[in-house]
């Protein structure tokens, strides 16, 4: 997916919209072999950030319990996609032949992650974020108009994680010594971005100022128009935390964040 501003113009130079191969590839691929490879040699936890990009357009599911033949099947929309399902792949080969591996492997396939003390993110911020001051001063907030039958604008949907609970899946995974495995992190809820902007709307007390433009031509064709995780595996192996449900954890990162002089904490 590429970062587009709030007018719909394409952001160059970041890695996630990033379209030189190389790069990508560079930083999501052999960089993660070279941390894998080092683990490994000094017998050290390896908790690695894959994506839910890997999934896709969501046709084949959001299920992390699929054996290697099927996880090869899936189809990423994006380059950085591709470099995220490549890893998974690699890892999940050296497990196939009987490589030596670190003592604690896990790939995490993140979904939406918000929350605070993102802010050097740039563009790579979450939306709540990056529109946060707009909304304050009044201004509207613009999304994504919709080029589906059967989805109306702004009812494009993300399984959006508090990044509270995914430290929490974390620390669960370097204290618990469950098995080693690819698992996703997200809610197992998808929720709509129109329903992320409300909810931000009411954490300030204002009524929801929603604009919607034109879906950006460089995005036709490798926008996620659905994403929520199949979080059972994750539960099978004993996480039982459970998940901040959307408006609480907006309410939270808004009232104790984003709405005050110092958002760090």
């Amino acid at each position: 997916m590429l970062s587009v501003d709030r007018y719909g113009n394409i952001r160059k130079g970041t890695l996630y919209g990033e379209t030189d191969g190389d790069a990508v590839m560079d930083n999501n691929f052999r960089l993660s072999l070279r941390l894998l490879d080092w683990c490994t040699d000094h017998r050290t936890p390896f908790i690695y950030a894959s994506s839910a990009a890997t999934y896709g357009d969501g046709e084949t599911g959001f299920c992390d319990r699929l054996a290697r033949e099927e996880l090869k099947k899936l189809k990423p929309m994006n380059l950085y996609g591709w470099s995220k399902h490549l890893f998974d792949l690699a890892l999940l080969d050296r497990v196939e032949n009987k490589q030596k591996l670190p003592p604690q492997w896990a790939g995490l396939k993140f979904f939406n992650v918000f929350g605070p003390n993102e802010y050097h993110k740039g563009e790579m911020m979450s939306l709540l974020a990056k529109r946060f001051d707009d909304a304050k001063a009044g201004k509207p907030i613009r999304l994504f108009k919709s080029d589906r039958e059967g989805i109306a604008d702004g009812e494009q949907k993300r399984d959006f994680v508090f990044v509270d609970d995914v430290v929490s899946v974390v620390l669960w995974l370097l204290k618990s010594g469950v098995p080693n495995g690819i698992f996703n992190v997200g809610t197992g809820t998808a929720r709509s971005f129109k329903d992320l902007m409300s909810a931000m709307f009411a954490a300030l007390g204002k009524a929801p100022n929603l604009e919607y433009i034109d879906m950006p031509p460089a995005l036709r064709g490798t926008y996620q128009y659905f994403t929520q995780a199949d979080v059972a595996k994750l539960q099978s192996a004993g996480y039982n935390a459970g998940f901040t449900p959307l408006e609480d954890a907006v309410r939270r990162y808004v009232t104790q964040y984003l709405d005050r002089e110092d958002r760090y904490r």
